[in-house]
């Protein structure tokens, strides 16, 4: 009896904490970085998934066209120079945000370079994400201990993806199926920009893969993306809370919605 009420003392003070750090990073303004991350870093570029909601592919194409690394459109590439890049201790580093560098289309010659530099920095993080987890387990002997390996997991439908041409990614059942599978002891999902979902299938996706962390979001450009209404979005929220740190970044009515009442004030949706 002692040993229990010792336990759920524990648990209880573990549940303090989570909301308490929840509460914290959810004051904070949430752009298109996670809000954990200090830093970014591309030591490797480019993807060739052509996800229609792609803000770096975007702009790859347009601001940084005349730059000497996306000459070539948004063609993955190794980036010899970022290896002269130092970290720190307490840095958490978000890598390749400007494309997938798990991406089927990679060679893991360019990948274990990546991860033999950041080893060389064992008092920083290294956030990794990817919409290819089944490269984790391939690649898991490779990979520090002083990494997060996170997923992008926007739907539990794939019909979507595939007849709304979403992404030539793998489809959200394999990412699950890998994330599932993938023995670490920090993993994270990005359930952004969030699309029409089962919600009992997805809250089960999330116990079972056990993120330490969920981020959760809306599309912030306007490509009428086939979304959930907010309602279902905040049924997921508490329905995952329990079990991993959930942190909401653009979350609002779905495009379509009709004008709604937020936090009491009239809500326009986005066109």
């Amino acid at each position: 009896m002692k040993e229990y009420l010792n336990l759920l003392k524990k648990n209880q003070n573990l549940t303090l904490i989570k909301n308490m750090i929840e509460h914290l990073l959810n004051k904070k303004k949430n752009g298109k970085m996670f809000n954990i991350v200090t830093a970014t870093w591309n030591p490797i570029s480019g993807c060739l998934y052509n996800c229609n909601y792609c803000w770096a592919r975007e702009l790859a194409l347009t601001k940084l066209k005349k730059s000497k690394r996306y000459a070539k459109g948004f063609k993955p590439s190794l980036n010899e120079s970022e290896f002269h890049v130092k970290f720190g201790k307490g840095d958490i580093i978000f890598v390749s945000d400007m494309g997938d560098m798990f991406g089927d289309f990679v060679p893991d010659k360019w990948i274990k370079q990546v991860l033999d530099h950041i080893r060389q920095f064992p008092e920083a993080d290294f956030l990794f994400m990817t919409k290819n987890p089944e490269r984790y387990l391939k690649l898991q002997p490779y990979i520090p201990d002083n990494t997060i390996l996170g997923a992008t997991i926007e739907t539990t439908i794939d019909e979507i993806v595939q007849t709304d041409k979403v992404s030539n990614a793998p489809l959200p059942v394999c990412r699950y199926e890998a994330m599932k599978a993938l023995d670490w002891n920090r993993k994270m999902v990005s359930i952004e920009p969030i699309l029409d979902f089962d919600l009992n299938k997805f809250s089960k996706w999330i116990e079972e893969i056990n993120p330490f962390i969920v981020y959760v979001g809306y599309d912030n450009y306007c490509y009428k993306l086939r979304e959930p209404t907010l309602k279902n979005t905040n049924e997921l929220i508490d329905k995952i809370k329990d079990t991993s740190l959930v942190i909401r970044k653009t979350i609002r009515p779905a495009w379509f919605e009709e004008k709604k009442l937020i936090n009491g004030k009239q809500h326009e949706p986005k066109t």
